[in-house]
């Protein structure tokens, strides 16, 4: 239980595909004072909540705890419409590893970043992929992102 800091990015061009983990997660609860998500990383179970963002939308308060694989695909059936299925892979830049996120079903096409930081304003190493920063817009949240999908924007 603690805090999270972190910055998300679009990504734009290639980058390294390695250590990738098939992710699909759903919500119980996805009002943004509170999201309560359900997620099945490869063969393991989680159940995480979050609350609201800071001012800037960089620090938030995180829960997360392990579950069984069967209890979290039987939470999935009862979760909100809209299922986000991607894979997330792991790459190190610098002193700093990012969580790239390639999204597929209704959010296809779409790629964010994120790095986790110690504090607000630290600085990190940005890779070439690296695009525009989306850092507390919550249209790139993913309890967002399974109610108006990425197939649904019309500034892409």
């Amino acid at each position: 239980m603690g805090k999270e800091i972190e910055r998300k990015f679009l990504v734009k061009g290639d980058f390294p595909k390695e250590n990738g983990i098939r992710i699909v997660q759903g919500y119980l609860s996805s009002v943004p004072e509170r999201t309560v998500r359900v997620r099945v990383k490869g063969d393991k179970g989680y159940l995480t909540v979050k609350g609201i963002g800071n001012e800037s939308g960089a620090s938030r308060f995180e829960w997360e705890i392990e579950i069984p694989k069967e209890d979290a695909l039987s939470l999935l059936k009862i979760c909100e419409p809209g299922v986000i299925d991607k894979t997330r892979y792991h790459v190190k830049v610098g002193n700093h590893t990012f969580e790239v996120d390639e999204f597929y079903g209704d959010n296809e096409g779409l790629i964010v970043a994120e790095v986790e930081l110690q504090e607000e304003n630290e600085g990190f190493e940005k890779p070439e992929w690296l695009g525009k920063e989306v850092t507390g817009d919550v249209k790139y949240y993913n309890s967002m992102l399974m109610k108006n999908p990425y197939k649904n924007w019309r500034d892409k």
